[in-house]
């Protein structure tokens, strides 16, 4: 059995004037959250739309909870919740009789369950507030709650944090970790707010012009934008050598042959500089670093300029 909830191999979608994605290798693993990451257009939402069975692979293959998938709907049944695109909720129902309707609609057995939904989602199932009187906010949360009716193994999300207000986000997020820590659901989501998917995704993927250019966990990342002081110089095992000797530090990495990223002496720059040009080490510059994941972004995009 596959170690992953979600793997695809050389996932490829071709539609008449272009390819949407082409040869993605996707490994998501059981109760994660994965964002998907990159511009409008990159091949996010055709990734999405092929694991949904909205849409059909032109070559590749896709594993899904242990079993290949073809596209087919009917085979994953309601194992597979997602926010594609919106659900047709009544605008004159209440939030909890718009939701007995679909329970009902999917055969869904036990009457209770639409309760149980509404209030993981922050809604109150006694509300007769109908869903035209709903805010942003509320309408986000009854997505989710459609989406968990037939309690899925796996969550997929398009930019579900559209038009939300901080405090919509903010739940948003809440929601997203107690179903991913507490329910054990996998997540694929995707989003161009960088900054709020770092507060809680575990891996990213990195997507641009159709293609996966990088798969990393957060851990990996943190540690890559580690706050730090970056130094270029001419002889990196000569400065590694004053640096622990010197200096008594064993807190750096030297990367890209001549670079030495340095995470100790943040506030003592100058002393850093004078120990290695006294002793022979040319520093051509010496900077200090704080990193974040847009910055992440970027290095990996090359020249892309927005998420």
């Amino acid at each position: 059995m596959s170690a992953y909830t979600i793997q695809t191999t050389g996932l490829t979608k071709k539609f008449a004037k272009n390819i949407g994605i082409e040869k993605i290798d996707l490994h998501v693993r059981k109760g994660e959250i994965y964002g998907l990451v990159g511009k409008n257009g990159a091949g996010k939402t055709t990734i999405m739309k092929l694991l949904c069975g909205i849409i059909t692979p032109t070559e590749g293959k896709m594993e899904i909870l242990g079993e290949t998938f073809d596209g087919t709907v009917a085979k994953m049944g309601e194992r597979i919740g997602n926010i594609l695109e919106t659900p047709a909720f009544f605008p004159y129902l209440s939030g909890k009789a718009n939701l007995e309707y679909y329970r009902q609609q999917k055969g869904i057995p036990d009457k209770g369950k639409v309760d149980e939904i509404l209030t993981f989602v922050g809604l109150d199932p006694k509300s007769k507030k109908s869903f035209k009187q709903y805010s942003l906010g509320m309408k986000q949360r009854l997505g989710f709650a459609y989406a968990l009716l037939g309690e899925p193994d796996i969550l997929i999300l398009d930019e579900p944090t559209n038009g939300l207000d901080p405090q919509g986000i903010l739940k948003f997020r809440e929601t997203i970790i107690k179903l991913a820590r507490e329910k054990q659901i996998t997540v694929l989501i995707s989003t161009h707010i960088l900054g709020e998917l770092s507060q809680f995704a575990d891996v990213y993927g990195f997507i641009k012009n159709g293609h996966l250019l990088e798969e990393v966990r957060a851990d990996e990342i943190e540690e890559r934008c580690k706050h730090h002081l970056l130094i270029k110089v001419d002889k990196t095992e000569l400065a590694a050598t004053v640096l622990e000797n010197k200096l008594n530090t064993k807190k750096f990495e030297v990367i890209e042959g001549s670079k030495i990223k340095l995470f100790d002496f943040l506030d003592r720059a100058a002393e850093v500089n004078e120990a290695l040009v006294m002793n022979q080490v040319a520093v051509s510059s010496l900077q200090e670093v704080k990193g974040s994941l847009e910055e992440y972004y970027m290095s990996v995009m090359g020249d892309e300029k927005n998420a």
